[in-house]
């Protein structure tokens, strides 16, 4: 039998959304986000915390065997909360998108995953190099066999939430060369490992990122994460997680930018009228909440088969890139025209959503690159 698909939030799911919304409304107004953001260390560790503690988020769709509980829609609710308060901690890319990787195929990293519920630990995923774009297959970084362990050399480009992390998920070659499907690894590595250095800065959406370079660093043989060389599915499963969450993020974004949208609309006057009685805008408006809608849809079909069969995994989430990737454009830059001048000043919150949108649309593969793997998938499955 197949996945049984859950359309609507339950009981449970809507006191979830409650919470989050409530504890986000709490701490996460515009003005404390950029501060944050802006300041040292550009995330909460309070916050962070009491997402632990006080509402035991940490634990959102990881599996029962380790402690975790919810499933894909669980995950939705949490990122669209992320998405429509445009929270900057590292929720994806700790809980959604490396700790599923940790728990389903490292051994012994049972600590790290209670580290991870108890808001001890961050995790960031390493992948970018020079030259590197969609095929993860040409990642070249290499890892050395040292007796029983290994020694990572290289750099690695622009980890999202490097900074914040205490451990790294890092891709190297342990066999082979750059594009070769078989010869990559995946190491955890802690930050402060003798040999790791970060040159941090800030992005578009001011969040945090780093180059991280690898001086001969040492990792014992229970850093492995997965088969040696069989890497690349461990990568690719990671890539449709981290869609899955950014598609879950961008609707609970775009819901916001269409929301502050109308209301800006029913409030501006020109010509001595609201500009939301100008039936152009409202047909406008109209379009924007149908490529919303879509985004929703998209995003709750690739959180849903996360855990099922790779290819429908797979399919659903470049679906979902594709989506998003001109959902976003549509809404977002209608929200900002019609917003006028004001939609891209710092002192609105609708160009930061804008910026965070753009930062989505460029990431985890390129449009082009998903509409040509889902027409593989297509013509394999009608092959």
């Amino acid at each position: 039998m197949g996945q049984v698909m859950q359309f609507e939030p339950g009981e449970e799911q809507q006191q979830l959304r409650s919470g989050l919304d409530r504890l986000f409304a709490q701490v996460n107004d515009h003005a404390a986000r950029i501060a944050a953001l802006r300041g040292e260390p550009g995330w909460r560790p309070e916050l962070w915390r009491r997402l632990a503690q006080d509402l035991g988020v940490l634990g959102v769709g990881l599996p029962e065997a380790v402690g975790g509980y919810g499933n894909g829609l669980d995950q939705l609710v949490v990122m669209e909360a992320v998405g429509r308060a445009l929270v900057p901690e590292p929720l994806a890319e700790t809980l959604f998108q490396c700790a599923p990787l940790l728990a389903r195929h490292a051994a012994g990293a049972s600590d790290l995953i209670g580290g991870v519920m108890a808001g001890d630990v961050r995790l960031a995923m390493a992948l970018g190099e020079a030259g590197l774009r969609d095929d993860l297959a040409t990642i070249a970084m290499p890892a050395h066999r040292s007796g029983d362990g290994w020694v990572l050399t290289g750099e690695k480009q622009v980890v999202i939430a490097a900074p914040w992390a205490t451990h790294l998920l890092v891709a190297a070659r342990t066999a082979g060369q750059g594009g070769e499907a078989a010869g990559l690894s995946l190491f955890v590595v802690p930050v402060d490992a003798p040999g790791v250095t970060l040159q941090a800065y800030r992005m578009l959406d001011e969040r945090r990122a780093a180059d991280v370079a690898f001086a001969a660093v040492a990792v014992p043989a229970s850093a492995l994460v997965g088969p040696e060389d069989g890497a690349l599915p461990l990568l690719e499963e990671w890539r449709d997680r981290a869609i899955a969450a950014a598609a879950a993020e961008a609707s609970g974004l775009l819901e916001r930018l269409l929301d502050d949208t109308v209301a800006y609309a029913k409030q501006r006057e020109q010509f001595g009228q609201k500009i939301g009685s100008f039936q152009a805008l409202q047909h406008r408006m109209v379009d924007m909440y149908l490529q919303l809608e879509l985004v929703r849809s998209a995003a709750l079909l690739a959180c849903q088969t996360l855990d099922g069969d790779a290819a429908t995994r797979t399919r659903a989430a470049s679906a979902a890139k594709i989506t998003i990737a001109e959902a976003g454009r549509f809404i977002g830059q209608n929200a900002v025209q019609i917003h006028g001048g004001m939609g891209m000043t710092d002192e609105l919150a609708i160009g930061h959503y804008f910026k965070r949108m753009t930062v989505i649309e460029h990431s985890l593969g390129s449009t082009s690159w998903h509409l040509g793997r889902r027409a593989a998938l297509d013509g394999g499955a009608d092959g």
